[in-house]
């Protein structure tokens, strides 16, 4: 008797297009992009730190601060301010323009250099351990900057991911633990004198200190750019991928175009609890889970991340 042909359902489509997505993301031209970004940012990152307390200290001296903290502990406010900063505005010098008159004026270039882990840098810089936790890094550039497309899902989605990155938190968080979002305050402040505003504080710089600075700002804004076009790369190819799954009737089908594409796909993957049981709880990767270790690194979290993917791509 011929075997009987697997019939799809809306659940099993979506197993069988995860796996095509997996592989799409992985083999992007974009994915390398997104990661020679991010790569990029963190040795400007590491600069930028010297050369941003080397312009700091220069206007505030070392020893006008310890002044001031001298001060403040002596008379509290009254002894002046203090605030650990890693916000920072840097002028260029000034430069002539011409008004919509024709009259010259004088024109001061600013840039605004943070250091801080902002919301839409996290989802990008941290997108692997996002998705290694099952959430959607991807939910804020899907919407594509229409908020009409906000639904009940997008703000649930964003909650979860902003406790992941700790630009959200609750009463029933656990205050041992050290957020992202904490690490990288903690990974670099400055003592700046005057008000907690950084834009009420103004460091002059000389012009290639200026472009360095911007450079600086390009490379990190880039990293969220490289996550945008890596998501609509991998998306296009999803929204055709699916209206044909739509198509399709039986699992053979899928098998077919898979095969074509060099994509690894059998039955197995339809039924993802034992998928999942196989990858993750393989006698290695549980006895990894109940070990005792140091802290990981963030290379080393990926790298996990990205060899259960495989196993499961190997089991299916």
């Amino acid at each position: 008797m011929p075997e009987k042909r697997l019939t799809l359902n809306s659940e099993k489509r979506k197993a069988i297009a995860d796996v095509f997505q997996n592989h799409f993301e992985q083999n992007s031209p974009k994915k390398e992009l997104h990661t020679k970004a991010i790569a990029d940012y963190n040795t400007a990152r590491t600069k930028m730190k010297v050369l941003a307390e080397t312009v700091v200290r220069h206007h505030q001296p070392q020893e006008d601060v310890d002044t001031i903290r001298s001060m403040i502990a002596k008379y509290n406010r009254s002894g002046g301010e203090l605030y650990k900063d890693n916000c920072f505005y840097f002028t260029a010098p000034p430069r002539m323009e011409t008004d919509y008159e024709g009259n010259p004026k004088e024109t001061v270039d600013e840039e605004h250099v943070k250091f801080s882990l902002g919301k839409s840098l996290a989802r990008s810089y941290y997108r692997d351990e996002i998705k290694a936790k099952g959430l959607n890094p991807d939910f804020h550039v899907a919407i594509n900057n229409n908020y009409d497309k906000r639904s009940p899902s997008y703000y649930t989605m964003e909650s979860q991911v902003n406790k992941f990155t700790g630009h959200e938190t609750s009463s029933n968080d656990n205050n041992t633990d050290i957020s992202l979002k904490q690490e990288w305050e903690n990974d670099f402040q400055l003592d700046t004198i005057g008000t907690s505003y950084c834009h009420s504080r103004m460091f002059a710089v000389d012009q290639e200190t200026f472009e360095m600075f911007k450079m600086y700002n390009s490379l990190r804004e880039q990293v969220i750019m490289a996550h945008q076009q890596l998501y609509e790369h991998v998306n296009s190819k999803m929204e055709k991928l699916r209206l044909g799954l739509k198509s399709y009737r039986y699992f053979d089908q899928a098998k077919s175009l898979a095969d074509k594409l060099g994509i690894a796909l059998n039955e197995g993957i339809l039924n993802e609890s034992s998928s999942m049981a196989l990858s993750v709880y393989s006698p290695e990767n549980l006895a990894s889970l109940l070990e005792d270790k140091v802290e990981q690194t963030r290379e080393e979290k990926i790298a996990i991340a990205r060899s259960i993917m495989q196993q499961q791509q190997s089991v299916n």
